[in-house]
Order: C-alpha cells, then sequence, then structure tokens
C-alpha cells in the first residue's frame, strides 16, 4: 500500500533546525514545553516530530543564551508549568536564523532546480 506523502515527510526535528522552530513558536505566545512540540507538530501539518529528549535540552541551550526567558505559573489543574517567553535577543536571533534559512532554501532550490 502506498504511503501518503506527508508521512514520508515526517522526521524528528535537527538540533540547529530545533532551536529555530522553538523561538518561531514562543515568539507566537509564551507557552510551556509540550504546547511548544503540539504547535512545531501542528503547524508543520504532522511533518516535524519534536521529542522531549530534544526539546528540553533545546529549551535550557536557548534559556542560557538568553534567547528566552522562564517562568513558573499555575495552570487551570493546580500544578506549576514552566512557561517560556522570547527575549529581545531571542527576536534578533530569529530574525537573523529566519534569514540564513530563506538564503539557504533559495540556494538549494537554485542546485535542485539546475538544468541538467
Amino acid at each position: 500500500m502506498p504511503v501518503p506523502a506527508r508521512a514520508a515527510l515526517r522526521q524528528d526535528v535537527r538540533q540547529g533546525t530545533l532551536d529555530l522552530l522553538v523561538l518561531r513558536v514562543v515568539a507566537l505566545e509564551p507557552t510551556h514545553g509540550y504546547r511548544i512540540a503540539q504547535r512545531i507538530q501542528q503547524i508543520s501539518q504532522n511533518a516535524f516530530l519534536v521529542r522531549q529528549g530534544s526539546l528540553y535540552p533545546a529549551l535550557h541551550r536557548l534559556e542560557e543564551r538568553g534567547w528566552l526567558k522562564a517562568s513558573w505559573q499555575d495552570t487551570d489543574q493546580g500544578r506549576e508549568t514552566k512557561v517560556y517567553a522570547i527575549t529581545r535577543a531571542g527576536r534578533t536571533q530569529l530574525a537573523s536564523e529566519h534569514q540564513a534559512w530563506r538564503r539557504f532554501v533559495e540556494a538549494m532550490a537554485l542546485v535542485l532546480d539546475a538544468p541538467g
């Protein structure tokens, strides 16, 4: 039976790409780790899967670099959750990485689409 095109694209997100995706999602609104993973999967239409073993080290790395800040907030269920927000430095980094990624994609398209 043929594999649907979406399933063929589904893959784990690589570290450098994960940082960019996390910054982008958190730039939309402050949120907690599990929701970040959900939003990446949702926005990518299930093409990207973010595993906890990759996500939480990325969140800590981005926080250490000063691109995210975290605070503890109460949930509706009466528990505390760590919520991440993007910093000014994080927005600058996001813009820089976004631009670099666009250049990379355009260059790849030039090579892949070159006449044979």
